[in-house]
């Protein structure tokens, strides 16, 4: 049942009931649908053998879900180790104001604007991952992904200039 006409049939019989269970486990319309459209996606790549029936759907939702959810809480646990809302910091640890300039120039030059304007609501502003999300528009996981990204390129160039 590989036939694209076949696997356009199952979306419009089974999306709706596919998306609210999406949203059942994940509390998040975005998400939910990005998964639903990721299972009917890798219909459309794949060759199955098999009969897909809705049980089949929406086993694949549901492990879609939980994978999302796995890889949430691994997310979480980095962000409350590595950007933690009250970090204090020692005078001793604080670069010294070279090194500060040239991470702004790498955040003003190397990182995206999305992920600059990210960084600048983290850090500047001192606005916790939740409040960025809402204030773009993105989810929390943008969020992070944006401030990893950026932090990544930052260290980068920073050890490849010593």
């Amino acid at each position: 049942m590989t036939n694209r006409n076949d696997i356009e049939q199952l979306f419009k019989t089974h999306y709706v009931q596919m998306h609210r269970f999406a949203v059942a486990l994940l509390h998040d319309d975005d998400f939910a649908r990005d998964i639903v459209h990721d299972v009917f996606a890798s219909l459309l790549d794949g060759s199955h053998d098999i009969p897909i029936s809705s049980c089949y759907l929406l086993k694949a939702v549901r492990n879609r879900c939980l994978n999302y959810i796995r890889d949430c809480g691994i997310h979480q646990r980095i962000a409350n180790r590595y950007f933690m809302e009250n970090e204090e910091y020692d005078g001793e640890d604080w670069p010294d104001e070279e090194t500060i300039a040239r991470i702004y120039s790498l955040i003003k030059s190397e990182i995206s604007p999305q992920s600059r304007r990210v960084m600048e609501l983290r850090f500047s502003q001192g606005l916790p991952f939740a409040r960025i999300a809402a204030s773009m528009g993105i989810s929390e996981t943008a969020v992070y992904r944006h401030m990893s990204h950026a932090l990544i390129i930052i260290r980068k160039k920073l050890n490849e200039n010593g």
